[in-house]
């Protein structure tokens, strides 16, 4: 596989991942990537996203819940 920004070559690799949120902040250290060996760009696979997303709005909804209990 290519980068998509400079066409370096993307090598599998496992980065941490972090976001913010209202009052909270997740942080993953190992999620499979691409990482490319010239540029060091990060790119993710459908799976790891959708992976992602479904943490983050498990998080968000669970977050919630225990701000509104209170």
């Amino acid at each position: 596989m290519r980068c998509m920004y400079c066409n370096g070559s993307l090598e599998r690799a496992r980065v941490p991942y972090h976001i913010d949120r209202a009052n909270v902040h997740v942080i993953i250290d190992e999620v499979p990537a691409w990482v490319c060996s010239q540029c060091d760009e990060v790119m993710f696979d459908e799976r790891a996203v959708d992976e992602i997303q479904q943490l983050i709005t498990a998080v968000d909804q669970r977050t919630e819940r225990l701000i509104n209990s209170a």
